[in-house]
Parts: structure tokens; sequence; C-alpha cells
């Protein structure tokens, strides 16, 4: 091999940012608490009996954890409901939401990219990588573009070696 050869990376050279947005993601368990459990015959809402089963609930159970609150029958439950299950296990929780997984997710992901200070791409090409071994909610993608497309020089989608270009400023 002749000594001028010599390996570059481009892709370092150029200046670009790489973005991967599951590294917004925050680290946790995620467990679901479906009320269905809460219910006489998994259909009534009897008050007593309701909370006596959330007495029971071991919070240690929840310890850290991002909590989704949902109901897999069709039921309808009062909101003070909510309000006694959300006071047993709050002050051990990171967050809880009613709703799917998936709904915890996103809104993980919103508050994730409001808080999150990008003011370090100001200015610069920035490439938002396209693939993860995370899940990453769609509307994710387009928080992330509401914040940084006033900053950015240039924004792009993809992996560096096939992007497709977004905004140029």
């Amino acid at each position: 091999m002749s000594e001028e050869f010599e390996i570059r990376n481009k892709v370092a050279e150029s200046g670009l940012v790489n973005f991967d947005l599951s590294t917004l993601l925050p680290k946790g368990e995620r467990k679901g608490i479906d009320l269905k459990d809460f219910l006489f015959q998994e259909m009534i809402l009897k008050e007593k009996d309701f909370r006596e089963k959330v007495e029971a609930i071991n919070v240690e159970e929840y310890s850290d954890c991002y909590v989704y609150i949902y109901n897999s029958v069709d039921t309808i439950i009062p909101l003070w409901a909510y309000f006694v299950l959300t006071a047993k296990i709050t002050d051990v929780t990171r967050k809880i939401v009613f709703g799917s997984r998936e709904d915890l997710e996103v809104l993980l992901m919103h508050n994730a990219i409001q808080t999150y200070d990008f003011e370090d791409m100001r200015g610069k090409r920035v490439l938002v990588k396209g693939c993860s071994d995370k899940e990453i909610p769609e509307n994710a993608y387009i928080e992330l573009v509401e914040q940084i497309k006033p900053l950015v020089k240039s924004l792009m989608f993809g992996e560096a070696c096939s992007n497709v270009p977004i905004v140029k400023n």
C-alpha cells in the first residue's frame, strides 16, 4: 500500500452535526396500570372495593417508573378514581399519565424536546438520524423540526451516506 494513501472521514470533516433523537428518550422502566383490575367483575367501579384495591398496591413496584394508567374494558370511570390511584403512587413515580404506552412516550419526548438546549446547533448543518433501535414517536420528529429549524444552517434527515435535505437557511 502506498504511503500517500490516507483514509479520510469526509463526514467528520464536513462539520456535519449528527443528532440521534433517541438520546433524548428518558431512561427508566415503563409500567401500565389497567383500571379493569380495580373493578368489580371487571365491569363496575364500587368505591369501597376500588379504594381497598388501591390501598393494597405495593408502591415500591412503581418506584422510579414512568406509569401509564389505562382502561381496557368499556366502563365509565369517575374522575375521582384517577385522583385516588394517582395520589397513591405519585410520590414514588417519575411521571404518571392517562392513556396508552404510546401516549406516555409522546409526552416524555415532548418534555425532553421542550427542555433540551439546542443552541449548540445554531448555524450548523444538522443531520437527524433516521434509524434507531428504539421506537421514537412520530410527533417527536415534528416537534424537533419546530425547535431546530430557526437555528440551523441546514437540516437533513437520514444517514450521512443517503439523506433527505429538509431545510436550508
